[in-house]
């Protein structure tokens, strides 16, 4: 007998080699492959900010001119529901965010001329970057109750931004934002100006100051140094009250 053997081809086309060379999928591949997508690093986190308000310590120069900083610093801290209880670095101290960006709030208590002494550890210790410090304080030279933000300068004579300066070894590149109080009236001397209280008049403008103060920041910190300046810059809300 013969034995006949029948052999068939099949078509050969480009569609059947990419049919016969494509990789088959287990379920161990496919979790292998999810577990390595799972491992891409997540985007970096926003760096903390250093918020600095100026002032000087006690219930003695509560609610006075030099002590604006310290008034600014307790609305950002009310307004975001932090907490500026603890002490670090000879300084009240709170930590939160505003919106998804870290905050570090400080209040020195060393009284203003060595506000350097607190704020400077406070920066070394956390490793801020001075562009990242933003100094709130009060101005003689701006008409009351106006704002002012700048990405750096001198100190204006101002003797708590001197002394930070001074910690930073002459660094002067660190935003700062300025609250006017005025010029003395008359001859009065400055320094005993600025450790005035303010009348009822000049408190509801001030404290309407404070809250646009507290957006700037937000402002700042969220959509960057440019829009709040705008904001700030050119605020033409305020009433305008005297000094006397």
């Amino acid at each position: 007998m013969v034995s006949m053997v029948f052999s068939i081809r099949l078509p050969y086309s480009s569609s059947t080699k990419r049919l016969l060379t494509m990789p088959s999928f287990s379920p161990a591949a496919t979790s292998a492959s999810a577990s390595a997508s799972s491992l891409t690093p997540p985007s970096p986190k926003p760096k903390p900010w250093l918020l600095v308000g100026l002032g000087n310590p006690g219930k003695k120069y509560q609610g006075t001119r030099h002590n604006v900083g310290f008034e600014l610093l307790d609305a950002v801290a009310e307004a975001e529901g932090i907490s500026v209880s603890s002490v670090k670095f000879k300084a009240l101290f709170g930590k939160g965010f505003i919106g998804d960006v870290p905050i570090m709030l400080a209040k020195p208590q060393t009284f203003m001329n060595c506000s350097g002494d607190s704020v400077g550890p406070l920066v070394s210790y956390f490793n801020i970057p001075l562009n990242q410090v933003l100094v709130m304080y009060d101005d003689l030279d701006l008409p009351f109750a106006s704002l002012r933000l700048l990405p750096k300068g001198g100190h204006g004579g101002h003797n708590g931004m001197r002394s930070i300066i001074d910690h930073f070894k002459g660094n002067r590149e660190f935003p700062r934002l300025r609250i006017g109080i005025g010029r003395p009236p008359g001859k009065m001397d400055p320094a005993n100006f600025v450790l005035r209280p303010f009348n009822r008049q000049e408190r509801e403008e001030l404290d309407f100051t404070l809250q646009n103060g507290v957006e700037a920041v937000r402002i700042l910190l969220l959509e960057g140094f440019d829009k709040s300046a705008t904001f700030v810059n050119s605020n033409k809300t305020s009433m305008k009250v005297s000094n006397g």
